[in-house]
C-alpha cells in the first residue's frame, strides 16, 4: 500500500496526472488536461475497480477559471429561484461550494446544470443546503474550514499516509483489547481505548456533568493511554458525556483525526462552546478554550452512514444510524481485514421516534457487541404512548389553570421530539394554542436539525421536502436570547411551555426558570431525561422540596411548590428495546460487553442477555481491560 499513488498513476494514460494526494482514506488525482478532466473515458472508474478505493479526479488548480470569472459563470447558469446565498472557493483542492436554498435547482435535471458548471469553470462544484433557520455555528464551522484550506489539505494527506504507508509498530502481539476509561458501570464520561497490533483508537471522550473535578473526567492517565500515540478518535454522538473532553486531547498535543457524522460535528462544537460559557459563568476556569474547539473542528473528518472508511492500516470504520439523536452512530470496526468485527452502539434507540428512524441492526459481520444499558434494568420498561399521553395531560391541565410548564431538556434529542409532538397537537387542536419558548442551546440545535433533513425520519423529510411544511419553523416556537427576555417570560401572564437546557438542572437557563417558577403552585415541572444521582434534577425529581442555592455569594432557600412530574421516556432504548436489539442483531455476536449504565442495570442486562440468548457477556468496571480477540 505504501506506493498506492504511484501504482494508480501507472495504470492511467501517460502524462495525464499532474499530482496525486490523499484526503483521509480517499485518493484525489489532479490533471492539467481539460479534456481528460471532463471525460476520462472510464479510466478512473477502472482504477477504482482494480484498487477498491475511492478515487476522484479534479482539475489542477492552474487549470481552474479565475475566481471572479468563475463566480459570474455560476450565477449565469443557475436559475435565480435556486436561491444562491454564497459561493466559497477552496483553491488548493479545486472545489467550489455553492450554498443555496434549493439544491435541486442547482443540480438541474439529471445533473445537467452541474455538468455545465464543471465544463464552463473547470472547478468541482459541491452543493450545500442553506438551513431554513440560520445557524451562526454552521457558518462559523464552514469559515474555519475554508480559511484553513491549505492546512486542511495537508492534514488530510497526512491522515491518508497513516492509512496507506504501512505498519509503524513492531508486531509484538496478536491480541485486540479494549480498556474502559469511563462509562463502565456508570452513566457519563464515556471513553474506551481500542488497541490492536497496529492501532490505538479512542471511542468517545466525554465528561460526567453530575460530578465535579477529576471525578467528572475519564481516566486519561491510565498507563495504556498515550495521547501522542493515538491514531484516531471516533465520536458516536454529540452529547457531552460522549464528546465533552475531545478538545482537551488537542490541548495536550493530539493532532490526529476525529471521525463522526456532520451533524455530530456541528452539535458537538455547539455544546462544547456552551460548556465553556457555563463554567465561566459559574466562576470556574474552563478546562479548554475556544482555540481547542476550533482545532477539533479543523481535524474532524465527517463520514455518512454506511460509508466504509479505512482509518489505520488494520482498522476500517463504518457508521450506522443509532436512532438516539441527530447524526448519532453505531460504530462498526473491521479489525485486521476481517480478523475481528466490533460494534459499539454508543447510545441507541431501537424504535422509530417522532424525529428519527430506529437504530440499525444489520451488519456485515459482528463478533463483539458493546451495548449501552442506561435503561437496562428489569424495571425499565416504558410505554412511549402512555408517556406522551401523560405529558399531554400535564400540559393541558397546567394551561387550563393558567400555569407555565417547564421542561428541562438536553440540547439535542428529546427537545426536538417534544417540539414535533406539541406542534402537531396544537395544530390539530388537541391542546390549547400557547407559545413554546426555546432557551439555551435549543434554537441553535434545532437550526442544525433543519440543515440535515436527510438524517430525520421519512415523515419529517416529506413535510420538509414535499409539503414545505417544516414543523421546526412553526410560529408557536419563540426564541429566548437574553436574561431580560427570560425574565419577561416568567413575569407575563398566561400559559406557555418552556423548553430549556440543561436537562439535569446542572446549570444554564433551566435552573433560572426553576428559581423563578418553583414557588408558584399553578406551574408544572416535567422531567423527561435521565437524572444522575447527585444532580439537582435528581434531588427535585425524588421529592426534595427545600433546595439550598448559592446566589450572589449568599445561601438561599428555594421551596418547590410547583407540580413535579416524571415522564420516563428518553432517546435511549428501554430494557425491552435493548433485548430486542441484541436478538435482532444480524449476525449474532459471540460476546456482548454491557456498559453505560448504573452498576445494577449493567449486571442485570448482561445476566439476561446471557440467559436468554446463550451469548458470553461481561459488564466491566472502569480501568478494566477486556481482550476481545
Amino acid at each position: 500500500m505504501a506506493d498506492i499513488l504511484k501504482e494508480i498513476i501507472k495504470i492511467l494514460p501517460e502524462d495525464k496526472i499532474s499530482d496525486a494526494a490523499f484526503e483521509g482514506a480517499n485518493i484525489v488525482l489532479y490533471t492539467k488536461d481539460k479534456n481528460y478532466f471532463l471525460d476520462n473515458n472510464g479510466t478512473v472508474k477502472a482504477a477504482v475497480q482494480q484498487f477498491k478505493k475511492r478515487i476522484e479526479l479534479r482539475p489542477d488548480p492552474l487549470l481552474c477559471l479565475e475566481l471572479e470569472k468563475a463566480e459570474k459563470e455560476i450565477k449565469k447558469i443557475i436559475p435565480e429561484e435556486a436561491g444562491i446565498q454564497e459561493l466559497i472557493f477552496d483553491p488548493p483542492r479545486s472545489l467550489v461550494y455553492i450554498h443555496a436554498d434549493k439544491p435541486g435547482l442547482v443540480i438541474g435535471k439529471e445533473g445537467e446544470l452541474l455538468r455545465d458548471i464543471r465544463t464552463k469553470i473547470l472547478w468541482v462544484p459541491l452543493i450545500k443546503r442553506i438551513p431554513p433557520i440560520r445557524s451562526k455555528l454552521i457558518e462559523s464551522i464552514r469559515s474555519v474550514l475554508y480559511e484553513n484550506a491549505d492546512y486542511r489539505k495537508k492534514f488530510l494527506d497526512k491522515t491518508g499516509h497513516r492509512v496507506y504507508d504501512g505498519w509503524l509498530r513492531e508486531k509484538k502481539h496478536e491480541w485486540v483489547r479494549v480498556s474502559f476509561l469511563g462509562a463502565a458501570r456508570q452513566v457519563g464520561r464515556s471513553c474506551l481505548l481500542l488497541q490492536t497490533p497496529e492501532s490505538r483508537i479512542l471511542l468517545d471522550c466525554g465528561i460526567d456533568a453530575s460530578e465535579e473535578g477529576p471525578e467528572s473526567y475519564p481516566y486519561l492517565d491510565a498507563p495504556e493511554l498515550n495521547i501522542s500515540e493515538l491514531d484516531a478518535v471516533i465520536i458516536s454522538h454529540s452529547h457531552l458525556d460522549h464528546c465533552g473532553l475531545v478538545p482537551y486531547l488537542f490541548k495536550f498535543g493530539y493532532k490526529g483525526p476525529v471521525y463522526c457524522t456532520e451533524p455530530t460535528r456541528d452539535v458537538m462544537a455547539l455544546l462544547q462552546l456552551d460548556m465553556i460559557k457555563i463554567q465561566r459563568n459559574e466562576g470556574k476556569d474552563p478546562i479548554y478554550d475556544t482555540e481547542e474547539i476550533r482545532n477539533t473542528v479543523l481535524h474532524t473528518i465527517c463520514l455518512d452512514y454506511d460509508e466504509v472508511n479505512d482509518i489505520t492500516p488494520d482498522v476500517r470504520l463504518t457508521f450506522y444510524n443509532a436512532g438516539h439523536v441527530l447524526g448519532s452512530s453505531v460504530i462498526h470496526l473491521n479489525i485486521g481485514n476481517g480478523l475481528h468485527n466490533l460494534v459499539y452502539t454508543g447510545d441507541l434507540k431501537y424504535a422509530r421516534t417522532n424525529v428519527l428512524e430506529p437504530a440499525n441492526t444489520q451488519f456485515p459481520r459482528v463478533e463483539t457487541l458493546m451495548i449501552e444499558s442506561t435503561y437496562g434494568g428489569k424495571e425499565n420498561i416504558m410505554s412511549e404512548q402512555e408517556a406522551d399521553d401523560y405529558m399531554i395531560d400535564v400540559v393541558k391541565k397546567t394551561f387550563e389553570r393558567g400555569g407555565k410548564v417547564l421542561m428541562p431538556v438536553l440540547g439535542s434529542g428529546r427537545a426536538q421530539e417534544v417540539m414535533i409532538i406539541v406542534e402537531r397537537l396544537m395544530r390539530e387542536g388537541n391542546i390549547p394554542q400557547a407559545p413554546v419558548y426555546l432557551d439555551g442551546l435549543l434554537w441553535d440545535v434545532t437550526a442544525i436539525h433543519t440543515a440535515y433533513p436527510e438524517y430525520l425520519n421519512r415523515n419529517i423529510r416529506q413535510q420538509i421536502f414535499h409539503k414545505e411544511n417544516n414543523p421546526f419553523m412553526s410560529r408557536i416556537f419563540k426564541r429566548i436570547g437574553s436574561p431580560k427576555e427570560r425574565k419577561q417570560v416568567m413575569l407575563e401572564e398566561g400559559p406557555c411551555l418552556i423548553l430549556a437546557t440543561s436537562g439535569m438542572l446542572t446549570g444554564g437557563p433551566s435552573v433560572e426558570y426553576l428559581k423563578g417558577l418553583a414557588e408558584g403552585s399553578k406551574h408544572s415541572l416535567i422531567f423527561s431525561c435521565y437524572q444522575p444521582p447527585g444532580s439537582l434534577g435528581y434531588r427535585v425529581k425524588n421529592g426534595e422540596t427545600d433546595i439550598m442555592f448559592r446566589e450572589n455569594g449568599k445561601q438561599q432557600l428555594l421551596s418547590i411548590k410547583m407540580d413535579v412530574h416524571k415522564v420516563e421516556i428518553t432517546n435511549h432504548s428501554d430494557r425491552k428495546q435493548l433485548m430486542n436489539f441484541v436478538r435482532r442483531c444480524n449476525p449474532q455476536p459471540r460476546k456482548v460487553v454491557v456498559l453505560h449504565g448504573e452498576s445494577s442495570r449493567c449486571l442485570d442486562l448482561a445476566s439476561s442477555i446471557h440467559k436468554q440468548y446463550r451469548i458470553e457477556t461481561v459488564a466491566p468496571k472502569n480501568l478494566e481491560v477486556v481482550r476481545i480477540r
